[in-house]
């Protein structure tokens, strides 16, 4: 009992260890106040963060946007680069494609004066004889102009102009006129071509009319044959080829009175170049302005009309009601008829019946040819076929 009561009064006497508690729980309490105040400020108390995660997105999106804008700018100024070092160059002087031609002999035979052989409002064909004896045709096209400044206009056009006579220059065929060297001047083309010495069918078939010239069916036919074979041509290549202006004038004869087509694209070279006017031209092209591949047909059919009556279109024949109108309607009607034979030139009527058995059947695809509808009308293809089986080629 007395051990109890010292060893309390001594502890009450010794203050050390109530010191250390009071030390032990002072730090305890430091220690989580210390780590309050290390933890990271919640969103709600401290405003400020969130908007700092806003601009970092923020920033990081104009990134990606502007860099995307660069790099379509970068593309699209290497495009233009690219094409306008690939634009096809205006080409000065003369552009050969024919190793007969000389390009100084021609400049020279150009300057000086030429013999005219005929005219159209798509330009005027000369007779041109060159220093090595070679003759040769040229065709002048007149001045072009298109949409915009003037020269913009010129720039664009000539160029188009060039881009579309490379692709005429690589056609080849016998019953093609073949396009032998061109020459850009200051506001036109001349384009050269092979001279045809019994000039045009519309040269020849007024020299039949006025007793000058015999054509016998089998000529006739053989130049029918060759019209329709070159424009089969046209039709096939890819891209297609209209010719737009077909009719005696560009049908040109050589010394054996094959045929070549003349002419032939040269409607797409620039507005005024337009065979619609022609009489020779489908309904379409008057009615709508569309021209298509069966217009061409139509235009072979009137050539082969004049072919089988020696007659000319612009007859006035063909202005009076009983003819009905055209030279298509007159055949329609003789042919429905069974009268066929009176619409054949007298010239080519023979005492073999076989030959009169071809006119008659080539009188029905003409008829055919010129049917007002386009889609009645046969494909190039199909002619080649009909009129080849008439006589062997």
């Amino acid at each position: 009992m007395d051990r109890r009561r010292r060893r309390s009064t001594s502890e009450m006497n010794n203050p050390i260890p109530r010191l250390l508690l009071l030390l032990l729980i002072f730090c305890c309490q430091q220690g989580a106040v210390q780590s309050q105040e290390t933890e990271p400020p919640s969103p709600a108390k401290h405003p400020h963060s969130k908007n700092e995660l806003q601009r970092i997105i923020l920033s990081i999106v104009l990134g990606v946007l502007t860099g995307l804008i660069c790099a379509l700018l970068t593309a699209l100024l290497v495009r233009c680069f690219v094409r306008y070092i690939s634009r096809t160059p205006i080409l000065k002087g003369p552009v050969i494609f024919s190793p007969k031609i000389d390009p100084k002999t021609l400049q020279l035979a150009l300057a000086s004066e030429n013999r005219l052989l005929g005219s159209s409002p798509n330009g005027k064909y000369c007779r041109t004889v060159l220093d090595t004896g070679l003759i040769i045709a040229v065709k002048q096209l007149g001045p072009f102009s298109e949409c915009g400044s003037p020269e913009a206009q010129s720039k664009a056009a000539k160029r188009r102009i060039q881009q579309e006579l490379e692709v005429l220059a690589g056609l080849r065929h016998r019953h093609l006129m073949s396009l032998r060297a061109y020459v850009r001047e200051h506001d036109r083309f001349s384009l050269v071509y092979d001279f045809m010495p019994n000039g045009s069918l519309e040269d020849a078939m007024n020299r039949v009319r006025e007793t000058q010239l015999q054509l016998s069916w089998e000529v006739r036919l053989r130049i029918a044959v060759g019209v329709i074979k070159g424009l089969q041509y046209l039709h096939s290549y890819v891209p297609q080829i209209m010719h737009c202006n077909l009719k005696p004038t560009n049908v040109m004869l050589d010394s054996e009175f094959e045929p070549r087509l003349g002419d032939y694209g040269l409607a797409k070279l620039a507005p005024y170049l337009n065979g619609a006017t022609s009489g020779y031209s489908a309904p379409e092209c008057f009615q709508n302005g569309r021209y298509t591949d069966k217009s061409d047909i139509f235009s072979f059919g009137m050539i082969l009309g004049v072919l089988l009556t020696g007659r000319d279109p612009t007859d006035p024949f063909f202005g009076e009601a009983a003819s009905g109108g055209s030279l298509g309607r007159w055949l329609r009607h003789l042919q429905q008829a069974g009268e066929a034979r009176e619409a054949l030139d007298k010239s080519i009527i023979g005492e073999e019946g076989e030959e009169d058995d071809e006119m008659l059947m080539a009188v029905r695809i003409a008829v055919v040819c010129l049917s007002d509808l386009p889609a009645e009308r046969p494909s190039s293809d199909e002619l080649v076929h009909m009129l080849t089986q008439l006589n062997s080629f």
